[in-house]
């Protein structure tokens, strides 16, 4: 054990004996990241999904700065302040139907967890015991926490490993065929008695491997939900703020969720914050002289006011801003660029929606190999599973558009290690 002197650092998805050392970012700027080694990479991820405005906006910068002057933070339990308070009321007012109810933490997984925290107590407070499962679906990803991870895939998701410590669910399916909603159907009435909600992440299943589905499935899904009674969770924790060609995935097959995530985009890449939106019907649930009937969850840094400030200074940008036209364009971009390589070895599937595009391979490749040619091609790209895929800033230029979109397509046609 002499030798044992690994950093201090613990680091994420990352097995540390074997991991090569990370590259030190040391400034971002637009899409752009500048590296320790004089490296400029092509940002072609944004963030984990998340800078939609690309790095460094100074609108947003300016919004988190005048913020930090005045009041960087105060706790939330009795105490309310501007920003929250317009954050809150903007998003009620974006989203359809009766989205009203604005629940602020601190993260996409806090978020789930709050979700499933609601449609729990949802049932215990109308007087209803023994609702204790959520049915999720087959490569569905909904965050690390230990409520998040039950709800993930089962087998295939990077959590299957804990299967013994988590609470059991429900999974199905999507139903994309008249089979699969059959058997949806008879599962949910099966279940109806032991379940609390359904819970689906809208047209893309992100970190599950970018697995897409039309909106009339995920019609199909609300309509299911409806028929048994049961509240539908949307975790647009990817999807929402425009990934998907319209400000949430959910606007494409026409429902209101009645609870939805929200996190990642939220402050354009800039601080840590997620929402839980819940409608009407749900916070009425909650709405009580019992002091028993409240929602006891509380993040330490719920509502951060930096953090709400920097969401309503990205609000701004989708206000002022031709956002949505700019990831239809992306869309178009990745489509004319990505399609090509349908015949090329070892390719199984391209897919784009909105600003979101996927090369599936017929095999899982040597990740550590593939991230390794794409670097060497000056961009960032972060391959997965048996993908790689481009998820950039909506306001990526054509250039770099163009250069992201040519690394991929050279690191895959050098055939797939």
């Amino acid at each position: 054990m002499s030798d044992f002197s690994p950093a201090p650092l613990w680091r994420p998805y990352t097995q540390m004996k074997t991991a090569a050392p990370p590259l030190e970012a040391i400034r971002t700027r637009g899409t752009r990241i500048h590296c320790a080694d004089g490296r400029e990479l092509i940002d072609g991820i944004a963030s984990w999904w998340t800078a939609v405005h690309g790095y460094n906006h100074p609108d947003i910068a300016d919004a988190v700065a005048t913020q930090l002057a005045a009041m960087p933070h105060v706790m939330f339990g009795g105490l309310t302040h501007a920003p929250a308070e317009r954050l809150a009321a903007r998003l009620a007012a974006l989203l359809p139907g009766d989205l009203d109810h604005v629940f602020l933490s601190d993260s996409g997984s806090v978020a789930v967890e709050v979700a499933l925290k609601m449609a729990a107590q949802l049932w215990l407070n109308r007087g209803v015991e023994g609702r204790t499962k959520v049915l999720a679906f087959r490569g569905g990803y909904h965050g690390d926490t230990m409520g998040a991870m039950s709800v993930c895939d089962p087998e295939e998701g990077m959590h299957r490993r804990f299967g013994a410590w988590l609470p059991e669910q429900v999974f199905a399916d999507l139903p994309r065929t008249e089979a699969e909603t059959d058997a949806l159907d008879a599962l949910l009435a099966r279940h109806r008695d032991r379940l609390a909600a359904v819970i689906v992440e809208p047209l893309v299943q992100g970190a599950g491997g970018m697995l897409m589905h039309p909106p009339e499935v995920l019609a199909r899904v609300a309509s299911l939900a409806r028929r048994h009674g049961l509240p539908l969770i949307a975790d647009e924790i990817f999807t929402g703020f425009g990934r998907t060609g319209t400000l949430f995935a959910c606007e494409q097959a026409g429902i209101v969720p009645d609870i939805l995530c929200l996190s990642k985009a939220l402050t354009g890449g800039t601080m840590a914050l997620a929402a839980t939106v819940a409608r009407r019907e749900i916070f009425t649930a909650f709405w009580s002289d019992d002091p028993a009937h409240a929602l006891m969850h509380g993040p330490t840094f719920m509502a951060n006011p930096l953090a709400c400030a920097a969401a309503n200074a990205s609000l701004d940008l989708f206000e002022t801003e031709p956002r949505l036209a700019q990831a239809l364009a992306i869309g178009e971009r990745l489509t004319a660029g990505l399609s090509p390589l349908r015949d090329a070895p070892g390719v199984a599937d391209i897919r784009v929606l909105g600003a979101i595009g996927v090369v599936q391979f017929d095999r899982s490749p040597d990740l550590a190999a593939l991230k390794a040619r794409l670097l060497a091609r000056g961009v960032w790209v972060r391959p997965f599973g048996d993908i790689v895929y481009l998820t950039p800033a909506l306001t990526i230029d054509g250039a770099d558009l163009s250069r992201l979109i040519e690394a991929v397509c050279e690191t895959v046609r050098a055939g797939v290690p």
